[in-house]
């Protein structure tokens, strides 16, 4: 188990150990999640913080030159050409804090991710 690394109990909790210029990007980014999935439960998963609907939303973090947003690998494929500026991974994308962070964009994945996990939520309640 990893010794030095703090338990987050909240996303309050995790933005607060950030300077405050970072802490004012994630706040606004925790607020542009919330607001597009107002139904999404906050919670701590992965030491990030995490919007969970029918599952996992997304998850994003602050790092020491860019925020990690992570809506699964789904999310970014379905984004790829809006995403394509940017460093990113199978199911993840940084955003460099020394550039605007595109909330617009990061509203539009989230809206394609609730829209997916709610589809998911449907097929299994189907096969029950």
């Amino acid at each position: 188990m990893e010794g030095n690394k703090s338990a987050f109990t909240s996303i309050d909790d995790y933005i607060s150990t950030f300077p405050p210029d970072v802490q004012e990007i994630l706040s606004k980014l925790r607020n542009v999640i919330k607001e597009t999935a107002p139904d999404a439960e906050e919670k701590i998963s992965y030491q990030m913080p995490t919007f969970a609907l029918h599952g996992n939303l997304v998850h994003f973090a602050a790092y020491k030159n860019h925020i990690g947003f992570y809506p699964g690998a789904s999310g970014i494929e379905a984004f790829k050409d809006d995403l394509s500026g940017y460093k990113g991974a199978k199911g993840s994308v940084q955003f460099p804090l020394d550039k605007p962070i595109p909330y617009p964009l990061i509203s539009r994945i989230v809206k394609y991710r609730i829209a997916e996990n709610i589809k998911k939520a449907e097929r299994k309640k189907k096969k029950k």
